[in-house]
């Protein structure tokens, strides 16, 4: 498999796996912790998408504000989501193993070995960041859905 078809697999395995996790927040007694580390994973695809085109300008973005409102989630993760969808789409294989430059926390230039180790950040991030809300909801009482790879991945056939 390619690496563009795998980043784009993992981008939308991470999108129904969030999406899943974000109906269980719906009903949770205690919605806070889960809608900011929500919203964290949705800034971090904008700022990580900012941080690549306001190269050598530092982006202004923040890691964890704005909290969105509990309705607007849904909205917010899409349009986070689809603009790296739509830059995969857009690259030749080549193009994602090409040096990505960007400016860090501690405002020094930094380089990632390719635009794909950004797109593999995102995605080990996010699987990250729903382990804790997984983790939120179970300890209110609730179920967690099955966000595993493999039910993405596999089909039963008998």
């Amino acid at each position: 498999m390619e690496m563009k078809q795998h980043l784009t697999e993992t981008f939308l395995f991470n999108d129904k796996a969030n999406l899943q996790v974000l109906e269980k927040i719906k009903v949770l007694p205690d919605k806070k912790e889960c809608i900011r580390l929500f919203s964290h994973l949705i800034n971090c695809q904008y700022k990580w998408m900012d941080r690549i085109n306001v190269y050598p300008l530092t982006s202004s973005l923040d890691w964890w504000l704005p909290v969105y409102e509990p309705e607007s989630l849904e909205q917010e993760w899409r349009k986070s989501l689809q603009p790296w969808l739509d830059l995969i789409a857009k690259m030749k294989e080549e193009d994602l193993y090409q040096e990505a430059k960007f400016i860090g926390m501690d405002g020094g230039v930094w380089q990632a070995n390719g635009l794909k180790d950004i797109a593999l950040q995102l995605n080990y991030h996010s699987i990250h960041h729903r382990a804790q809300m997984q983790r939120i909801i179970r300890e209110q009482g609730l179920t967690p859905d099955f966000t595993d790879y493999i039910q993405y991945a596999v089909k039963k056939i008998s």
